[in-house]
């Protein structure tokens, strides 16, 4: 499924280049338009808010950004290879119960060391009130590893071991965020920015096997984003995030060759066999 010479994709480390201009330039200028001219913003345009079709907007700027990337290197049908990524289901068993069980389980756990509900907020407004709620998650932050774990992840361990290409974009990835806990009418404002970029960076390690024992698939790094967002989890923070750190620390010691080596590391944006067939 990798390459012989993944660089023979089209999409080599200077992608990247544009890749974080774009996705930058969208999220930041729609937040930052919010954040300096505020009453303008909201005259213009409304109050920003997680419904919001600019929250939406600059959310999807990762994936918007590596689209527009693959598109302009390969065209319709080098994006249309990539995006066959999303196909890619086959999981290892261990894994799929991590994200289905234990990502819950962190966040249970994290509740009772707090002292909080273990029941949602949401889930006490009812079945008409979760739904849409759940369809909003789904569709916001797990679009973001179209760009993430879709293009930078793969070109990264070209380069460098998984670990340092993981802790890379997690850091880009929670800098991203930053205006976010500057923005009144989001999540991040009530947040402290500096656990959230450590966490951030404990996220993208976490996911980084993921995706390479599951061959670059963008399917399930999408629904361990949205795992992670679930609003039927209840509110542990910041305890989910020191239990997130504590797996982290436990990948990098029990999967420490496949973390410190890229010998397994998936490195193709386009896939191999795809890519051979589309090149015939």
């Amino acid at each position: 499924m990798i390459p012989e010479h993944p660089e023979e994709d089209g999409i080599g480390l200077s992608a990247l280049i544009p890749f974080v201009l774009i996705t930058f330039l969208i999220t930041w200028s729609i937040t930052g338009f919010y954040i300096f001219f505020n009453e303008l913003a909201v005259a213009l345009l409304g109050q920003i808010s997680g419904t919001h079709p600019l929250f939406f907007l600059a959310v999807w700027a990762p994936a918007i950004a590596a689209v527009a990337v693959i598109f302009h290197r390969r065209g319709a049908t080098g994006l249309k290879l990539y995006l066959r990524r999303l196909r890619v289901w086959r999981i290892p068993a261990g894994w799929l119960l991590f994200i289905l069980i234990g990502i819950p389980g962190i966040f249970f756990l994290g509740a009772l060391i707090k002292g909080a509900p273990l029941q949602a907020s949401v889930i006490s407004d009812g079945i008409s009130a979760v739904l849409p709620v759940m369809v909003i998650m789904l569709l916001l932050g797990p679009v973001e590893e179209l760009g993430w774990r879709g293009l930078a992840l793969p070109v990264l361990q070209r380069h460098m071991a998984p670990v340092w290409a993981a802790i890379l974009i997690g850091a880009v990835w929670g800098l991203w965020h930053l205006p976010a806990f500057y923005l009144s009418g989001v999540v991040h404002s009530g947040w402290g920015f500096a656990p959230f970029f450590i966490g951030n960076i404990c996220l993208s390690v976490i996911v980084t096997p993921i995706f390479n024992r599951t061959g670059g698939s963008i399917l399930w790094p999408m629904l361990y984003h949205f795992q992670l967002s679930n609003p039927l989890w209840p509110d542990a923070q910041p305890y989910d995030t020191y239990l997130l750190i504590g797996v982290s620390v436990l990948i990098l010691i029990f999967r420490r060759e496949a973390m410190f080596s890229n010998k397994h590391a998936y490195t193709a944006v386009i896939p191999s066999t795809i890519h051979s067939k589309a090149s015939t």
